[in-house]
C-alpha cells in the first residue's frame, strides 16, 4: 500500500557560520522555548526595558546570526550582546536548562574577530594574559591604594573617573575586623556555646582506655590537602582575604599546600570572547595544580571558581588536555562550599556587627551555591545576619563590564545600593573581588558608612587566639 503523501516541510536553514564557536554551541539554542521566565531575572532587561536586552531576545539574535539573517558586524546586535552582564541569573530561572553563559561566550568569540574589541578591554586582557605585566600593574595599584590617594581623588574627580578610584580604595583591609575590642579575649562564656559550636581544641572529649581502641583509631587520618587559587586580583589587592582563607581552612582541619606557577584563571578572557587566551591560561593553571597534586583546589573568588569548574568544558575538544581539565574542575570547591561541608567550626570570639550578605552571581547562579556562605556567617558568634532584599540581582560589576559599559553598570548598581541601605547593616559580606569593589565604590561615593568584606574574613577573625 502506498503511504499517503505528507505536506512538504521547509528545510532547516544551513548554518551560516560553520566552524565558529557559536556553531559548536548551537544545540543550546534549541533548548529555549521562549517562555519568558528569564525576563524578570535579567538585570539589563529590568533596567533598560528592551526585549533585545533580555536573555530571550539575545538568544533570538544569536539564532539569526547563526542563520545568516544578521551579519557579524551588525552594530545594534553587537550593542545588545555587549550589554549582557553574563550574570547567568537567567540560567537559574530557566525551566529548560538553556546554557546561556556558554552561548554568550561563544557568540562573543564568534563576533570578536569581525567587530574587534574595545580599547579598554584589549588593554586589560593583555595585562591579565601576561604575568609580568600583571604583577607590575598590581604592585603599582597597591602603592597608589596604600597612599590613600584614591579615596581622596574619588571625592573630587568627575563621576567617570571617581568610580575607578573608589573601587581601588575599597580594596584596603577592612578596619572593622581589626577593632581592639574584638581581638580581646572572648566575652561569650563557654556556657553560652553548645558543644557543637566549640572548636575541636576547646573540647575535652572522654578518651577510652588504650586497650579499647581499635588499631585503626590509634593514628589519626591525615588532613585533606587543599591548594588555594591565589588569583590575580585576589593576591594583588586582597591578600588579606587569602590570608583569612588559609586561617579558616587550617582551623577546619585542612592542610594548605603552596602551589607555584598559577596564572589568571582566564574568566575575563572567556567572557570577552577571547577563548584562545582563556584556554592558554587554563592550561598553565592545570599544570601548576597537577604539580602540587592536592586533594582539593579551593577558590575564594566566585568568578574564578566558576571558571575553574568550567575548564572541562573549555578544553573538551583538546585531546591532550580535556581529561586533565575535567579532573581539575571536579576537585575545585568554593571556600564556603568546602567549609560548610566540613562544619564549619564555629568561632569563639564574638564579632558584634550587623551584616548583610550579597551573593555573587557566579556563586549563586553559575555554581548554584546559595546556603554555604550563610553557614559560614552563622558560625561567627555575636554577628547579626540581616536578609537582603533582591539579593539574587546582579550588582553590575561583571568583570570589566563597569569599565566598558559604565552607564548600564551604574543603573544596575543603584537598586542594589538602595536595598543595602534598607538593611542598616554595618557590613556587606560578598565572596567575589569584583563585587566587593563595585559595591564598595558605590557605598563610598554615596557617603555610606557601610563597608564590604569577604565572609571568610569574618569567620577567620572569630578564630583569632
Amino acid at each position: 500500500m502506498t503511504p499517503a503523501p505528507t505536506a512538504p516541510t521547509a528545510p532547516s536553514p544551513a548554518c551560516a557560520l560553520p566552524g565558529t564557536p557559536l556553531a559548536a554551541a548551537a544545540a543550546g539554542l534549541d533548548a529555549c522555548v521562549h517562555c519568558g521566565f528569564c525576563l524578570q531575572a535579567c538585570p539589563t532587561y529590568v533596567n533598560l526595558e528592551d526585549e533585545n536586552d533580555s536573555p530571550r531576545g539575545r538568544l533570538v539574535l544569536m539564532r539569526r546570526l547563526l542563520d545568516g539573517d544578521i551579519p557579524l558586524d551588525d552594530a545594534d546586535t553587537g550593542r545588545h550582546i555587549d550589554r549582557c552582564l553574563g550574570c547567568r541569573a537567567c540560567e537559574t530561572a530557566c525551566p529548560s536548562g538553556v546554557p546561556y553563559g556558554e552561548l554568550l561566550e561563544a557568540t562573543r568569540a564568534t563576533m570578536a574577530p569581525v567587530r574587534g574589541t574595545p580599547l579598554v578591554a584589549r588593554v586589560v586582557l593583555t595585562v591579565f594574559r601576561h604575568h609580568a605585566l600583571l604583577r607590575a600593574a598590581l604592585f603599582a595599584a597597591r602603592l597608589v591604594r596604600d597612599s590613600g590617594l584614591p579615596g581622596a581623588l574619588a571625592r573630587v574627580l568627575p563621576a567617570r573617573l571617581a568610580f575607578p578610584m573608589a573601587m581601588l580604595a575599597s580594596t584596603r583591609p577592612n578596619p572593622a575586623l581589626a577593632a581592639p575590642q574584638w581581638l580581646a579575649p572572648a566575652t561569650l562564656a563557654r556556657s553560652q556555646l553548645a558543644p557543637s559550636q566549640l572548636a575541636p581544641s576547646t573540647l575535652a572529649p572522654s578518651t577510652p582506655a588504650p586497650s579499647t581502641l581499635a588499631p585503626s583509631t590509634l593514628a589519626p587520618a591525615p588532613a585533606p590537602s587543599a591548594a588555594l587559587l591565589t588569583g590575580c586580583v585576589m593576591s594583588g589587592l586582597f591578600a588579606h582575604v587569602n590570608a583569612a582563607t588559609e586561617t579558616a581552612l587550617t582551623h577546619n582541619g585542612f592542610t594548605v599546600c603552596p602551589t607555584s606557577g598559577q596564572r589568571c584563571c582566564g574568566a575575563l578572557h572567556a567572557h570577552a570572547g577571547d577563548l584562545a587566551g582563556a584556554r592558554a591560561l587554563a592550561r598553565e593553571n592545570i599544570a601548576a595544580f597537577e604539580r602540587a597534586n592536592p586533594d582539593l583546589v579551593v577558590v575564594n573568588a566566585a568568578g574564578c571558581g566558576a571558571m575553574l569548574k568550567q575548564y572541562g568544558h573549555l578544553l573538551h575538544d583538546d585531546p591532550a588536555w580535556a581529561e586533565r581539565a575535567q579532573r581539575l574542575s571536579d576537585k575545585t570547591r568554593d571556600v564556603s562550599e568546602l567549609l560548610a561541608t566540613a562544619g564549619p567550626v564555629a568561632g569563639t570570639r564574638p564579632i558584634p556587627l550587623r551584616v548583610t550578605h550579597d551573593p555573587p552571581c557566579h556563586q549563586m547562579h553559575a555554581q548554584r551555591i546559595v546556603h554555604p556562605p550563610l553557614q559560614l556567617l552563622r558560625a561567627v558568634p555575636g554577628l547579626t545576619l540581616i536578609p537582603l532584599e533582591d539579593a539574587d540581582q546582579c550588582c553590575g560589576s561583571a568583570g570589566i563590564y563597569n569599565l566598558v559599559e559604565p552607564a548600564t553598570s551604574d543603573a544596575v548598581l543603584a537598586p542594589k545600593l538602595a536595598r543595602i541601605a534598607e538593611t542598616h547593616a554595618e557590613v556587606v559580606a560578598t565572596g567575589n573581588p569584583g563585587c566587593s569593589m563595585q559595591i564598595g565604590a558605590g557605598l563610598q561615593l554615596a557617603g555610606a558608612k557601610t563597608t564590604v568584606v569577604h565572609p571568610v574574613e569574618l569567620l577567620a577573625a572569630s578564630y583569632r587566639d
